[in-house]
């Protein structure tokens, strides 16, 4: 196989979280990122081939992180990775040219008899093989992907699939048009499809001017096709907003949803930082806390996602919450249900506090010298 990796997705609902980085490279897990989980998945499968498409605002987190690609085998002899921009389509289209001319020599260059593509928001963890496996034994054009979620873990602009008892896709609702609770049959942006069927698709897309969101396209294409459907079982959780993004980092500190996402058989590769372990005080107080390396703990620290290089001062009490990296817990200071971005500090005595379904976003780089209380 080779693969599209794309990162269209973006949500005002995540700001200010994403006003400087794209959704993909949001920190998960303390470690991680969320572009982590679809990169491990296409190179967990053996596909050193991949086109991505990204926003070209807010490429610069993306290759931060990416970096040469060596920690996912991208920078290999005989991998080959082409980076495109939504705007280069959008242009593109405009101008009434063939918008996805390189995307179709790309999957051309390739000599790839399939092609998965693959969505940027969803923290899960796919085994493609088996996925492509299942695609070969149905004998269809597309095979689809999809989880049986409740309301709470769809996005306004997400797809529920509707199926047969045979799970093929029969048709298909908006999720922004759903009104009961569910379960519903969430399209995970997850394909896998003949790479020669996709390049006629997307030659009869452009000549008919049709939209450039390839997951829209292929969405529609499941139903048309009445395409068969695998039902993805493990772990996964939808982000689309600051509580659904919370709530998931809250998720791993449950052994078993842990567990199934980042310790099954198919290892979640994340770049590597050579730095020291975290150094723990001996009248530090830390409990149910999922912590990376090169912090300092010398106060409380409870139930939290904390990512590198954080120092939680003597007499601080941290709670409940998301710390990324480089932040600064001052003596004294009291912070519980937040999610602290980036280079956060919170000043001696301040007391930062959200509840537990609105936990409160402090903005990356933010010295909190006041009071933040949510009523």
């Amino acid at each position: 196989m080779c693969a599209i990796f794309s990162n269209q997705h973006e949500y005002s609902q995540l700001k200010p979280l994403t006003d400087e980085r794209a959704l993909s490279t949001l920190y998960f897990a303390g470690k991680y990122r969320l572009m982590d989980f679809a990169l491990s998945s296409i190179v967990n499968a053996g596909i050193n081939h991949i086109y991505t498409l990204i926003s070209q605002e807010k490429v610069r987190s993306y290759l931060d992180h990416l970096g040469g690609g060596k920690e996912w085998g991208l920078d290999t002899i005989g991998a080959y990775e082409y980076l495109d921009f939504y705007q280069n389509l959008m242009q593109r289209r405009a101008r009434g040219e063939e918008y996805f001319n390189d995307l179709i020599l790309f999957l051309k260059t390739c000599k790839m008899p399939y092609t998965v593509f693959i969505g940027n928001k969803m923290a899960a963890n796919f085994d493609l093989q088996a996925i492509l496996h299942f695609h070969q034994s149905n004998g269809g054009h597309i095979t689809t992907v999809f989880k049986r979620v409740e309301k709470g873990n769809l996005a306004s602009d997400d797809h529920a699939f509707i199926l047969s008892d045979g799970n093929v896709v029969v048709d298909q609702d908006e999720a922004i048009d759903l009104s009961e609770e569910g379960p519903y049959n969430l399209a995970t942006n997850v394909y896998v499809m003949d790479t020669d069927w996709l390049i006629h698709q997307l030659e009869k897309a452009q000549k008919s001017s049709l939209a450039y969101d390839v997951a829209e396209r292929l969405a529609y294409l499941s139903v048309k096709e009445k395409a068969s459907a695998y039902e993805y079982t493990g772990y996964l959780r939808n982000i689309h907003d600051v509580n659904s993004y919370y709530q998931a980092n809250m998720d791993m500190l449950d052994k078993d949803k842990r567990d199934s996402l980042l310790y099954g058989s198919q290892k979640i590769i994340t770049r590597i930082r050579n730095e020291v372990g975290t150094y723990y005080d001996k009248d530090s107080d830390v409990k149910s806390t999922l912590i990376a390396t090169g912090c300092k703990v010398k106060g409380e620290v409870k139930n939290c996602v904390v990512s590198r290089r954080v120092g939680f001062a003597k007499d601080s009490t941290t709670k409940n919450s998301v710390i990324m990296a480089n932040c600064r817990i001052k003596s004294g200071a009291d912070v519980e249900y937040a999610i602290l971005d980036k280079n956060v500090v919170v000043e001696k005595g301040v007391t930062v506090k959200g509840k537990p379904d609105t936990p409160v976003v402090i903005k990356k780089g933010t010295v909190v010298d006041k009071d933040f209380v949510l009523e």
